[in-house]
């Protein structure tokens, strides 16, 4: 397939027209046009249904689509690279956990780029599997993620374990279960949550504690994947969170909510710097590794 036919595609999809996908990629109707009809020769599948509402993709056009804005964003993102790298001495990607942004990360950026005030950073949040599958396309430099990998086969990679994270439950400095000496799992799932979506690690663990401590999980729920939203929401109601210890340090700083009284060894867990065996960090992202790794062993243990 001709990669310049599939960006055509992704275009004319998301655009729902010819005439407007052709004034975008600068050029004229008919020749886009022409290029859809080949590709869909090429593949031998109809992709796109054209009437006088605009072009819409078909079930064989989607699937094709999927794959060819991914494919546009590559290039883009190489040019987007390419081109900075003409403007600055020097440019470091970096994936994160959306629960390391706004607390570690953003303290370590912080100290990091006193030190480095030359250098472009590009801070990325996604989920684990996406930080590694962007890992080995190239589009990072290095993550900053958890060390498992969810039976998850990952052949290239190399990790240094930079902060033992703890998760803990969180409720609001008032809340009832703080009169009670030792909360127990079956009183804490009496109260509502607040909880990722099913998948997520700390949604995980949560079901599989309560599994162990024969219990049913809770049933009063709400759904979030926002570090902030969830903070805020169980420290203006009932509501309990399982979340990072580091994550929350300002809240409980603050006195807004604390942390129950409750320990076990699954709620330990590594947070590692992963690169690519072939490509390690410049002594540059090694200096921000460093500072990633020294605030988070301080705001993990508060």
């Amino acid at each position: 397939m001709d990669p310049r036919k599939l960006v055509y595609l992704a275009t004319v999809v998301e655009r729902g027209s010819l005439a407007k996908a052709a004034a975008q990629l600068s050029v004229s109707q008919p020749a886009l046009s022409k290029s859809m009809d080949r590709l869909e020769a090429e593949l031998g599948v109809k992709l796109l249904e054209r009437g006088a509402g605009g072009v819409t993709p078909t079930k064989a056009g989607e699937r094709i689509y999927s794959h060819a804005r991914y494919i546009r964003d590559e290039m883009d993102f190489a040019k987007t690279r390419i081109q900075g790298s003409n403007k600055q001495s020097e440019i470091l990607t970096v994936g994160i956990l959306p629960s390391l942004a706004s607390s570690v990360v953003a303290t370590a950026v912080g100290n990091w780029k006193a030190q480095h005030p030359g250098v472009l950073l590009r801070v990325v949040e996604k989920v684990q599997v996406e930080l590694l599958l962007g890992l080995l396309r190239g589009e990072f430099d290095f993550i900053a993620a958890r060390t498992e990998f969810f039976d998850i086969s990952f052949e290239g990679l190399k990790q240094r374990v930079l902060f033992r994270d703890r998760l803990c439950v969180f409720a609001r400095s008032s809340h009832p279960l703080l009169r009670l000496d030792n909360p127990t799992w079956a009183d804490l799932v009496e109260y509502p949550w607040v909880c990722p979506m099913v998948g997520w690690p700390q949604r995980t663990i949560l079901e599989k504690v309560v599994a162990s401590e024969g219990v049913e999980p809770p049933r009063n729920l709400v759904e979030s994947a926002s570090i902030g939203f969830t903070r805020s929401l169980v420290a203006t109601s009932d509501h309990l969170a399982m979340l990072p210890a580091h994550s929350a340090k300002t809240d409980v700083d603050e006195g807004k909510i604390t942390a129950l009284p409750i320990s076990l060894p699954v709620l330990k867990r590594d947070i590692a710097v992963i690169f690519r065996e072939g490509s390690p960090p410049d002594p540059i992202g090694k200096d921000l590794i460093n500072a990633i790794g020294e605030v988070g062993s301080i705001m993990s243990k508060y």
